[in-house]
């Protein structure tokens, strides 16, 4: 009777492993890019032949899985509009209802990225009640990849599904996230999609793949978990578990908002960003693919362990590395939020203003939408006249303000190298600087520090990036 049944179990879990299955992403109400070859891919048994039908359009597409039994099919989407269903079948059928297409963005990064709209303990988010009372839409869908840090590449995410905004879920999605989709969707008018697969204090290294990292000093691969700690810090292991088995999902860019457990090594950062967004562009095979990121807001890093003060320990070199990493990523941008930092909260209470700057850059660069000046003036040349450094800036076509305040936080530098106030006076797409202790000036620095609150901006309100013109 005991073999009986071992053969009965071991049937069972062959005919279980014989059905045709779908990777975690394709679950009911989930979007799908508009006008686009889009992959759907699952399991079944080597060699079965599944067919795949799309009601928008009443095409049926074959596909057999391989040996291994794997297999993947693309599908071309139409304009925007739903509910769609996808039907699928081999031996037994599976259908997916009320699919939409749209707008699919994947959001990604550490804390600031993972923040839920409700807060964290202590730590709130302005407007987030309101914000959540009124989020009830079922064009705006939310998706939200599990935690699951790993030492190889994964095959499928942990199970997850695909939401209709509604107060109950988006309280514990991302704030940032949602935020930038409630803006497509209200300027786009049409269905939005966000995948959100972010993890509390990783670092950059974390979502990369093992060959990205084969060159940087001191990058070690975990190659076991036994008696390994901090998993979201492991190089790799987020890649793994929460990037890999998403690969080639149709989406029409990436938000990011990373950078804070990175900000000890700010030169290594200038390297691995870009390369990045490089290689997250090759897999999913767009290379003009949009990628929008935030830079993180000043805070008071030196209140954390291990407690470290001054030189590079300055988050305001990390900040510089992704201002400097936008001439070195096409096709991207970068949401400034120096007058959103708080000396001692790491997350930013204001969130709507940075999620809604990432939907700015999106809806003015990928959307196209017309008259809008999207983009923080950015750092473009120093110059020296008459003993005062002219700053000069570019994205400023109405020029700069400072709203009626004195501007107290430009730094001037000598061939000594030591920096000193400088007094600050707007004209135009310039800012003078001058002081009584520089008489040739070499050097500018602008809100170069760990926590400061930025007090130069675009007459569109956007705040501009902290800079440095030295390399000291």
């Amino acid at each position: 009777m005991r073999y009986l049944v071992i053969a009965l179990l071991l049937c069972t879990c062959l005919v279980l492993q014989a059905e045709i299955r779908l990777s975690s992403i394709f679950t009911d109400g989930m979007v799908l890019q508009q006008q686009q070859s889009v992959p759907l891919w699952g399991r079944a048994e080597s060699g079965a032949s599944v067919q795949i039908t799309t009601s928008w359009d009443q095409r049926s597409y074959d596909v057999k899985a391989n040996k291994a039994g794997v297999w993947r099919v693309f599908v071309q989407t139409p304009v925007a509009g739903g509910p769609y269903r996808i039907q699928f079948t081999e031996e037994k059928t599976i259908v997916l209802e009320d699919v939409l297409i749209g707008e699919v963005w994947l959001c990604s990064g550490q804390s600031n990225m993972e923040m839920p709209l409700k807060g964290y303990p202590g730590q709130p988010i302005i407007g987030s009640t309101e914000a959540i009372l009124t989020s009830r839409d079922e064009q705006l869908r939310i998706y939200t990849v599990p935690r699951n840090p790993l030492l190889k590449p994964a095959e499928d995410s942990k199970p997850s599904s695909w939401k209709k905004a509604n107060p109950q879920d988006v309280a514990n999605f991302s704030a940032t996230a949602y935020f930038f989709g409630r803006r497509l969707r209200q300027v786009l008018d049409v269905p939005v999609g966000l995948i959100h697969s972010s993890y509390g204090g990783s670092n950059i290294e974390a979502w990369m793949e093992a060959a990205w990292l084969a060159d940087i000093e001191g990058v070690e691969i975990p190659q076991e978990e036994e008696g390994l700690k901090n998993k979201n810090r492991q190089p790799t292991m987020l890649y793994n578990g929460m990037i890999h088995p998403l690969i080639g999902y149709g989406i029409k860019g990436i938000i990011w908002y990373q950078g804070e457990s990175n900000y000890e090594t700010s030169d290594r950062y200038e390297i691995l960003f870009p390369r990045m967004v490089e290689k997250y562009r090759t897999l999913w095979q767009d290379d003009t693919m949009p990628f929008y990121f935030t830079q993180i807001a000043p805070f008071d890093y030196a209140s954390l362990p291990p407690y470290y003060v001054g030189g590079k320990y300055n988050s305001a070199f990390i900040r510089d590395a992704q201002r400097k990493s936008l001439a070195n990523i096409p096709h991207s941008g970068m949401a400034v939020t120096m007058d959103l930092g708080e000396k001692n909260c790491i997350h930013p209470a204001r969130k709507q203003e940075g999620g809604e700057r990432l939907a700015l850059l999106a809806l003015g660069d990928t959307y196209g939408i017309g008259g809008l000046n999207h983009r923080s003036p950015v750092y473009k040349s120093m110059s020296v006249q008459d003993g005062a450094a002219i700053v000069e800036f570019d994205d400023a076509p109405l020029g700069l303000t400072s709203f009626g305040q004195a501007i107290q936080t430009f730094e001037i530098a000598d061939e000594s190298k030591v920096f000193h106030p400088a007094q600050a006076l707007i004209r135009g797409k310039t800012v003078v600087l001058s002081s009584p202790h520089v008489t040739k000036p070499v050097a500018v620095r602008y809100a170069f520090k760990d926590f400061v609150h930025g007090d130069l901006f675009g007459v569109n309100g956007l705040p501009v990036s902290s800079f440095r013109t030295d390399d000291w």
